[in-house]
């Protein structure tokens, strides 16, 4: 079936999750969708104030900007416009357009019958951006611990925080969300290494392989073949708890706690094993 006369098939109004048919419609191969439209709004508004924050900066040195959160005296109050009020403000829109996408994401897979694994899948991303800049910053009482928007600025935070916990690789937490980031990109490039393996035979006029000749190469090398399906699974679930264990890393610290990472690791030092 070809790709137009598959879309005539979801190509139908209502379905929508709010707004009955209200944007319900697409442009080009675009659906826009009521949260295609929040989207777009939270962006432009978002983006224009990031632009403001630029003007009003010091610098139009792209490697330099910073819009900073307020300050901690601030606690969780608003602050004035240019004293952190504009990071809040973009913050604020920031999420708004995320969420937006992962909705509109939910409305065209309810359009295609499908399941909800993609908008569930970036919720994660989501919940890793919120967990810097609203969760972690309202357990510690103060908006000022959340992130600055620019590139040094933001990789000064990062430096600072990790040292701030003497050394950060200690957290456990860190460690899984670590562990999952490079497994997911060593499962995933096995995957894709073996596909690439069987659609491109050896010599020209060669037979292009399938998914037996991939499943006979890992059940010949490993003993084991995942499968089409099962390496997909595999991939989403090792992403899923890459994002999931690097939001709670950074939760704990602080909220939960305080001193360094490498004193956490004395419960292994005291147990009776060691005589």
């Amino acid at each position: 079936m070809s790709m137009l006369s598959f879309e005539k098939k979801y190509r139908v109004r209502g379905g929508t999750l709010i707004g009955g048919d209200l944007f319900d419609f697409w442009v080009g191969p675009f659906y826009v969708g009521f949260f295609g439209v929040t989207t777009m709004f939270f962006t432009l508004l978002g983006v224009g104030l990031i632009l403001y924050g630029a003007a009003i900066g010091p610098t139009w040195n792209v490697w330099q900007i910073n819009i900073a959160p307020p300050d901690l005296s601030y606690g969780l109050g608003l602050a004035p416009l240019k004293e952190g009020g504009l990071w809040q403000f973009i913050t604020f829109c920031a999420i708004g357009a995320f969420v937006s996408w992962a909705l509109r994401q939910a409305e065209i897979s309810r359009k295609l019958g499908m399941g909800y694994h993609v908008p569930v899948a970036f919720g994660f991303a989501i919940f890793a951006y919120v967990s810097l800049v609203v969760i972690r910053p309202v357990l510690l009482g103060a908006w000022g611990h959340g992130f600055p928007y620019g590139i040094m600025s933001h990789l000064d935070w990062v430096s600072n925080t990790g040292y701030q916990y003497l050394h950060f690789h200690y957290n456990p937490a860190h460690m899984i969300a670590v562990s999952f980031f490079f497994t997911t990109a060593f499962a995933l490039a096995l995957h894709g290494g073996a596909i690439l393996s069987a659609t491109n035979p050896r010599g020209k006029g060669g037979t292009v392989k399938g998914n037996y000749h991939e499943n006979s190469f890992f059940r010949d090398s490993i003993g084991y073949s995942i499968g089409s399906l099962g390496i997909h699974r595999l991939g989403l679930f090792l992403a899923l708890n890459a994002g999931f264990w690097s939001a709670v890393c950074i939760i704990i610290s602080g909220p939960f706690w305080t001193r360094g990472w490498p004193e956490w690791w004395n419960w292994w030092l005291q147990l009776p094993i060691w005589g």
